[in-house]
């Protein structure tokens, strides 16, 4: 097997916005967060695309408890179990993230 050689320094890549998925919860990173800019979210399914929709909403919807939403009904109501984590992407212009999940629960 070759080596590969560290670089301790170099450039930094951005980081991206991460989503984990646990039993009855969403956890958001920082740099989510930071990209929602909301206290409250709303949560959303696409069964055909299997893909959550976290948009961030001013009044209603679900509050960001530190960086946790309780999602446990979301799970339930939907029938789906993406335990993991999981790489997000930012839509600006609707303010929401968009994470792809595999049916089976497993990172994508």
């Amino acid at each position: 097997m070759p080596f590969e050689i560290y670089k301790p320094r170099g450039e930094r890549a951005e980081k991206a916005p991460m989503v984990s998925f646990s039993k009855s919860s969403i956890v958001l990173n920082n740099v989510a967060r930071e990209k929602l800019k909301a206290q409250h979210v709303e949560l959303a399914y696409d069964k055909d695309a299997n893909l959550v929709r976290i948009r961030a909403v001013d009044d209603g919807g679900m509050q960001i408890k530190k960086t946790k939403v309780f999602g446990k009904g979301f799970f339930k109501h939907f029938g789906v179990n993406p335990r993991g984590k999981y790489e997000a992407r930012f839509d600006e212009a609707d303010q929401s993230l968009y994470v792809k999940i595999n049916s089976d629960g497993q990172h994508s």
